[in-house]
């Protein structure tokens, strides 16, 4: 008889398969990136179809398998639907959840990248920070949870620039969120992150390119 398992996750990914079910892949707090298969999710009325979207947080029962998991039930404690009701809050939250795929690994708790990627997400509903912001304090906390960061940035930044960067290393996911910067010192920490990010990362990011087409001065 098959083992089954709960973790605790958000779905990064939902594809469909054959002609009733869905794919998903699930960033797990307790084992990391996982597939799992949701059988007849695509059926009207499944109770499966709200949890195998993209976006939705919560506790995942799973049967598991030998190169995947099959998804029983889930408990969900928020579908993030606000952000699928908004344009640019949706681009910006898909090139979350890609980034976030990009990193994570198979068999290796993510406790600090899915806390991240809930608060992020959470930061993107909240209208006194900026999109914008919540972008590169994003990237450079998750380039930094995978070891993928200067300790200073490169150029020559202000001093608010700076300790911007000092202190996105430096806090817990929770607390990131809790300060704006000018439009001048924004500015000047999007680059410096955008320079880490070309230091470490040679890819291109789907949503990214969607993100540019779609939203206006992003960059």
């Amino acid at each position: 008889m098959r083992e089954q398992v709960s973790v605790a996750g958000m779905v990064l990914k939902s594809s469909p398969v054959g002609e009733y079910d869905r794919r998903l892949v699930i960033l797990s707090r307790e084992r990391g990136k996982i597939t799992a298969f949701a059988r007849g999710a695509r059926r009207p009325g499944s109770p499966l179809m709200a949890c195998s979207c993209p976006f939705v947080f919560g506790d995942f029962s799973l049967y598991e398998g030998r190169d995947a998991y099959t998804l029983v039930q889930a408990e969900i404690q928020n579908y993030f639907r606000e952000i699928a009701e908004d344009m640019e809050a949706a681009c910006y939250g898909s090139y979350f959840l890609e980034f976030s795929d990009y990193y994570a690994r198979e068999n290796i708790e993510a406790l600090e990248p899915l806390k991240l990627l809930y608060q992020s997400l959470r930061a993107l509903l909240k209208p006194a920070i900026p999109n914008r912001l919540v972008k590169p304090v994003f990237e450079l906390k998750l380039m930094e949870l995978n070891g993928e960061y200067m300790e200073k940035p490169l150029g020559n930044l202000s001093q608010s620039a700076f300790y911007t960067w000092e202190y996105v290393l430096a806090s817990p996911p929770e607390t990131l969120y809790t300060f704006t910067l000018t439009p001048e010192v924004l500015d000047e920490f999007i680059r410096s992150v955008e320079n880490n990010k070309r230091r470490f990362i040679d890819k291109t990011f789907h949503s990214l390119d969607i993100l540019h087409l779609l939203v206006d001065n992003v960059e």
